[in-house]
């Protein structure tokens, strides 16, 4: 049985983060089996935020979140999430910690980014999993890099070779976002160069702690849920050549 995509938080209705969890909870029942062991695991979510995607990684373990940025940390401590500040190119942690590490959409923003690698392959223990994602091509690059600090994109064949000059070594990778390629990257080029979306990175404002998601109307939004699910569907079985993100498992 299929680890469920969970609907707690706003992110989960919205189509595009929800696709995302999809495709992640595929790629570690794959890796990690949907039934067993969750209760003796450990797992760390580096770059975790607010615990967005505790509830999801809770599946396969015991979650610890780690964040840089101290504005999310209060609202991942009020869901019930175990947070600690710190940066995932120097990670508290001792040698061979965690069953699995989860690297979402997090060390594009970090200039260090073999040190992120390093460390992530440091604290798993023998046979763990690192599962990654992160935007894919640097022609891609927009506005919405930008307002995440982003320092790169990446194709898959670069991520792989980095992640196997860290030590571990890539089980499975696919992009992701394959269907709305088009869409999506027309947009990237057409769009106004400043949307108006408020971030961490560029807004002082206390309440901001993550990007904005752009909304997404309905029925659109229930459209793309099933656009996604398939997509997940799919990555359950075969790669996708191309897409604007990319999804990784790697072992220690």
């Amino acid at each position: 049985m299929a680890t469920p995509v969970l609907t707690i938080l706003d992110e989960d209705r919205h189509a595009w983060f929800a696709g995302r969890t999809r495709a992640i909870l595929k790629y570690l029942d794959a890796e990690l089996g949907t039934n067993g062991a969750a209760q003796t695991r450990r797992v760390l979510d580096v770059g975790g935020g607010a615990g967005n995607m505790a509830h999801h990684l809770a599946h396969y373990g015991v979650v610890t979140n780690i964040e840089y940025n101290p504005r999310p940390i209060p609202v991942a401590q009020q869901r019930g999430v175990t947070t600690v500040q710190g940066s995932g190119d120097a990670l508290p942690f001792p040698d061979a910690t965690f069953d699995l590490v989860a690297l979402l959409d997090t060390v594009e923003h970090i200039p260090d980014e073999l040190g992120v690698f390093a460390e992530c392959a440091r604290v798993l223990k023998p046979g763990g999993v690192l599962l990654v994602t992160v935007p894919a091509y640097m022609w891609l690059w927009s506005y919405n890099d930008e307002i995440n600090a982003h320092q790169r994109r990446y194709t898959a064949d670069e991520l792989k070779l980095k992640l196997e000059l860290s030590g571990l070594h890539v089980s499975r990778i696919s992009y992701n976002n394959f269907f709305l390629f088009p869409v999506v990257a027309g947009i990237r080029f057409l769009r106004p160069y400043n949307p108006g979306l408020k971030s961490p990175h560029l807004d002082a404002a206390a309440e901001v702690y993550q990007v904005d998601m752009e909304p997404i109307p309905e029925p659109v939004n229930t459209i793309l849920h099933g656009v996604y699910w398939l997509e997940a569907e799919i990555l359950e079985r075969a790669a996708f050549p191309f897409g604007i993100s990319i999804l990784c498992a790697a072992r220690k």
